[in-house]
């Protein structure tokens, strides 16, 4: 990708950020004054309410758009997801690396987080870290890492690896922590992702775990998937970023989560 290319994409995905806080805080926008206070053309904010109401986050009503309560996430392709919330991903990838100690197995499973996880890990060496994502198994490839990467069937949109192969390798594998990726955490619903095969994976994950870290940008709260990991209770942790409302906050640590801010 040209770099004139990723910075417009980057630009756009600060601009759609900036529009859902004002929403969560509104319940309900306008193109026109979304346009002034962005410094841009209404055609260019309509485009981002189209982006968000494919992501699941609003509702497009006449002039505007409305806030979805409880709103489902689609699966969206992992190239697409890293540039969403970017900054915050990588700030909680170096939290979750300096959380692990030398000589540590840990599990990484699939996403744009724990991607960069991988990334923030390059440097280290003399750990062992299992995942069933071949992008992340590629980012390791050069360090002085153990890698492994489990076997199973290809999901194209996330280069993961799922179905009974990676079960089978799951049973028999263990590990000091977990850092789990989620695409929604609600408090009714639970942990949940957009695919099945990867929700059945991921509770082979969470057996496999002595601590469970789920790395969640704050977006997520709030937010359901078609797939149903576990209750939110099976987190030990949860890094998120520093947006995450204090009543959230709270929440959590009433379940005996300990919310880590990066």
């Amino acid at each position: 990708m040209a770099r004139g290319t990723s910075g417009t994409i980057l630009l756009a995905e600060e601009r759609r950020n900036r529009i859902e806080e004002i929403l969560k805080v509104q319940n309900r926008i306008l193109v026109a004054e979304m346009a002034r206070q962005m410094k841009t053309s209404e055609v260019t904010i309509r485009k981002d309410l189209d982006v968000l109401e494919r992501r699941g986050v609003l509702k497009r009503v006449h002039r505007g758009a409305i806030l979805v309560s409880n709103p489902t996430v689609i699966d969206l392709d992992l190239v697409e997801k890293e540039h969403i919330h970017s900054r915050e991903k990588d700030k909680i990838a170096r939290k979750a690396a300096d959380l692990i100690r030398d000589g540590e197995a840990i599990i990484l499973d699939s996403g744009s987080t724990t991607t960069a996880i991988a990334r923030a890990l390059k440097a280290r060496s003399g750990l062992t870290i299992i995942t069933n994502a071949i992008n992340i198994a590629w980012e390791l490839t050069a360090s002085k890492n153990q890698v492994i990467l489990i076997g199973g069937m290809v999901r194209e949109n996330s280069f993961s690896l799922v179905g009974p192969l990676s079960e089978e390798a799951m049973r028999n594998l263990s590990a000091d922590k977990l850092f789990l990726g989620v695409d929604g955490i609600h408090f009714e619903f639970g942990l949940t992702t957009p695919n099945l095969q990867e929700a059945t994976i991921n509770r082979m994950m969470l057996h496999g775990a002595t601590d469970v870290f789920v790395v969640a940008d704050s977006s997520k709260i709030g937010r359901r998937s078609l797939g149903v990991i576990a209750e939110v209770t099976a987190a030990h942790h949860l890094i998120t970023d520093d947006h995450i409302t204090p009543a959230d906050r709270e929440k959590l640590r009433e379940l005996g989560i300990d919310v880590i801010i990066a």
